[in-house]
């Protein structure tokens, strides 16, 4: 029962907001009483911080399907992208990551101090695939490059209030970071990958 109320939590968090979403609404949802859901969370705060869990852990399960496919560099970032555009497409017009900043800034703190950690490991990762494969430059410095780009995304997120509003920007970020570490093979990739997003 845990499980499935920390999932349809997490679904509801993210469709209509972390702030508007009561115990009372869950346990309408589930077709349970309130009582049921606090015999497992003492309050909102901490079902909220188990479901923030739950979803990054999906995030992140997701990459790892996606890095596992052994796409090009490249094109497993702006997969990840496509995927995520995905698993977010039901979302309210506020970003998940904004809301939590604002009305839950100690979860927030706690959940970006870990995804930075994993981030972290990912990107290098990926950075590393594409010196091999001569998509980008070898010269690259790349702890440098890692922080630009988590400092990027992470800011898009915690800043802008809409959604479609940061995936948009999001997708801008990207193709500024492949432009920045990119080698001539790197380039025609990339215009490949915008060029299906476009068409």
């Amino acid at each position: 029962m845990k499980e499935k109320i920390i999932a349809k939590a997490s679904e509801l968090f993210l469709k209509l907001g972390f702030k508007s979403v009561t115990m009372d609404d869950i346990a309408g949802e589930m077709c349970i009483s309130k009582k049921t859901i606090y015999k497992y969370f003492c309050n909102k705060e901490v079902l909220i911080e188990e479901s923030t869990s739950a979803v990054h852990k999906q995030v992140h399960e997701v990459i790892d399907t996606i890095v596992a496919k052994d796409f090009n560099a490249i094109h497993e970032n702006f997969e990840i992208r496509e995927s995520f555009k995905d698993m977010f497409k039901n979302n309210i017009d506020t970003s998940p990551l904004y809301q939590l900043k604002k009305h839950y800034p100690e979860i927030y703190h706690n959940v970006m101090t870990h995804e930075i950690d994993q981030c972290t490991h990912y990107f290098k990762d990926n950075i590393l695939k594409g010196m091999r494969e001569d998509l980008y430059r070898k010269d690259l410095n790349i702890d440098i490059y890692v922080k630009f780009y988590y400092t990027l995304i992470f800011h898009i997120n915690e800043t802008t209030v809409s959604e479609r509003e940061a995936q948009k920007i999001e997708l801008e970020a990207l193709e500024y970071h492949t432009r920045a570490m990119a080698t001539e093979k790197g380039i025609i990739e990339l215009e490949k990958q915008l060029k299906k997003i476009t068409t």
